[in-house]
């Protein structure tokens, strides 16, 4: 990023100003970013935006829900067709009309940026085929309810490993249709119909992950991708339990998010329309019985509190990386206050890390949550592999203009979360003061 002004004295400016932010060095795994580098880079602001403080009021009435996804997107990306980029998202939280605090000229500049980075974007959408837009996510999900009858037949096996081979064909496949399924859905990445969108968003999030999809939808997709980072909005704050210690939390507590799942949904149905609520509940109970009927009279369990168990054990076999992930790629980057934030390209470049590739959980959840999780919080619209297949391009975009490009391993953030969980999940995080801007 080209800095306002004399670069040196700017870059002076910066340095002395680090001396009194000392808490400007925000820890990114291996991969830090220092208070120099924040410093020296050009980052336009935004002040006291009213939208903002209705999201926020909003937002306490759906707190506490994990989100698995929902349907409808207000942020930058490809709409409709699934073909067109926009080379301006509106700012996230920003009503049209509304006076733009942002300096002219850095805001200008940053508009500049997104709209070439989105101009870059949209050639790769326009000339990749129906097949790289949807066709190789749809037949991920199609494989996976197709695997579902030889899990079911396998748990019917009283040998140890035909048993064991049928446990982890369901917890695979449950945790496809629910975490891939449900968060493709909810961006409405897997038709170019919004019709289509909706049924499928009903299907993965209301049916096999026994949550509501409205208030996923709001969650997720309005509050945590519009205000990506921000203290209070969408600071990623649902996944904190502060009365939990490290261990509990890390290794002990997502065995229960089976059960939390259905329960947090129950609470928050009196937000929703009385048709909605009960549409949700034939919805939820349909995919719980379906499980549960099928391990009695297909996989041959005799008691009811065996097969139970088992659906306890398929659906928290991918529970411990489900919960990793979703507070690796955010909590411990920079926070913002919801007045003093960057425009969307740095919230996002600064917010938001990828974790490296892995068969299983590309598989199961998705490149978009996994190794492009930068690349789909820039444009939530795209698919996972069309995630993957811009990934070169944002990466090579991002490093070219000085602007971060946050990468970590699994293990690295593992680590830097036991050594550092009351810090970064129990206390409030800093908010982060962007210097540099006259």
């Amino acid at each position: 990023m080209v800095l306002l002004g004399d670069s040196e004295l700017q870059l002076n400016r910066a340095l002395q100003s680090q001396q009194s932010h000392p808490a400007l060095k925000i820890p990114v795994g291996q991969a830090q970013l220092s208070a120099e580098e924040t410093l020296s880079r050009e980052m336009p602001l935004e002040d006291g935006d009213p939208a903002r403080r209705r999201g926020q009021r909003a937002n306490g009435e759906a707190s506490g829900a994990p989100h698995p996804g929902g349907a409808g997107d207000d942020t930058a990306g490809p709409r409709g067709s699934g073909t067109e980029v926009p080379a301006e998202g509106r700012e996230p939280g920003t009503a049209q009309g509304e006076k733009d605090m942002t300096p002219k000229g850095a805001g200008g500049q940053e508009e500049a940026l997104m709209a070439e980075l989105s101009e870059l974007v949209q050639k790769v959408v326009k000339n990749s085929s129906w097949w790289d837009r949807h066709g190789v996510d749809i037949s991920i999900l199609a494989c996976s309810l197709l695997l579902l009858p030889a899990g079911f037949l396998c748990l019917r096996s009283a040998q140890a490993i035909p048993f064991l081979v049928g446990v982890l064909t369901l917890g695979v496949v449950h945790h496809t249709l629910t975490v891939k399924g449900s968060h493709l859905a909810s961006h409405n990445a897997l038709t170019e119909s919004k019709s289509w969108g909706k049924v499928w968003a009903i299907f993965f999030i209301e049916l096999c992950s026994a949550f509501t999809a409205e208030q996923a939808t709001y969650n997720h997709v309005k509050m945590h991708h519009g205000y990506t980072n921000v203290i209070g909005l969408g600071d990623s704050s649902t996944w904190k339990l502060p009365f939990l210690n490290r261990y509990v939390y890390m290794f002990l507590a997502p065995l229960a998010v089976p059960i939390l799942t259905p329960l947090v949904a129950l609470g928050l149905l009196r937000n929703v329309e009385w048709k909605t609520a009960l549409r949700t509940l034939c919805c939820m109970f349909l995919g719980l019985w379906c499980h549960y009927w099928l391990l009695l009279h297909v996989s041959g369990f005799q008691s009811p509190w065996s097969a139970l168990l088992c659906m306890l054990l398929t659906r928290a076999l991918l529970a411990h990386p489900y919960i990793h992930v979703n507070i690796f790629q955010h909590i411990g980057l920079p926070m913002f206050a919801a007045d003093r934030k960057p425009k969307r390209l740095h919230l996002m470049s600064l917010g938001v890390l990828n974790l490296p590739r892995h068969p299983l959980l590309d598989w199961s959840f998705g490149h978009s949550l996994i190794s492009c999780h930068v690349e789909h919080h820039l444009f939530p619209s795209l698919s996972d592999n069309m995630c993957l297949k811009i990934k070169p391009i944002v990466s090579q975009y991002l490093k070219q203009k000085k602007l971060p490009y946050n990468e970590d391993t699994y293990t690295s953030r593992l680590r830097l979360f036991l050594q550092r969980y009351e810090e970064l999940m129990v206390h409030a995080p800093p908010i982060t003061e962007l210097v540099g801007i006259q």
